[in-house]
């Protein structure tokens, strides 16, 4: 129960920061094009870094690396961001234009459309993105394990260091089994935001 709980808390932390920044960099994609190559290249290469290696490249690095949480929160927060950003943009870009336009047209500003007419509208892929993000943070956030940060990933290498199948399924059942509560649980609120 221990480490579900920090595993949970690894995923949670992590969320708290890719959330706002991730919807941040996707409102500034949909306002600065000069930006969306940048940012959108470096959320990918992130994603294409392999988990352990991520892990391994943020140990050195001062004030965030070292061995435990801090640096695994960093590295579950950079794995979040690329579908949070992505989602963010492709749901404030496929606002229809004219809805905007009308906005604007009844005298409201350009930070008035974005908070009372596009991300109303863009929510629901907004919050499929988030809830990509956080599947993704409970599976990466099991090798956490490996950099002293606990939870779920404590069972599954110990597992492996002793080749007992059972304490790798300890691991391995309890972990996917919350990827599976965080997919629908978020579906289930993603429906009820977007539904009215």
């Amino acid at each position: 129960m221990q480490l579900t709980l920090e595993h949970l808390l690894l995923v949670a932390r992590a969320m708290v920061l890719a959330i706002p920044l991730g919807v941040l960099l996707g409102i500034a994609l949909t306002r600065h094009k000069a930006l969306r190559q940048w940012i959108l290249g470096a959320a990918n290469v992130i994603q294409t870094v392999p988990s352990l290696a991520l892990f391994g490249f943020l140990i050195p690095v001062p004030l965030i690396g070292g061995i435990g949480d801090r640096t695994a929160i960093v590295a579950l927060t950079l794995y979040a961001l690329l579908p949070i950003i992505r989602n963010t943009f492709a749901g404030i870009a496929g606002v229809d234009r004219a809805v905007a336009e009308a906005a604007r047209g009844m005298g409201m500003t350009e930070g008035q459309v974005l908070r009372q007419v596009e991300i109303p509208l863009a929510l629901g892929v907004i919050l499929a993105g988030i809830r990509v993000a956080t599947v993704i943070s409970v599976g990466v956030a099991t090798i956490a394990a490996a950099i002293g940060a606990g939870g779920l990933g404590m069972y599954i290498f110990r597992g492996v260091a002793m080749v007992n199948n059972q304490v790798i399924l300890a691991g391995a059942i309890p972990a996917a089994i919350l990827a599976v509560l965080a997919d629908v649980s978020l579906g289930w609120a993603e429906r009820r935001l977007t539904a009215r």
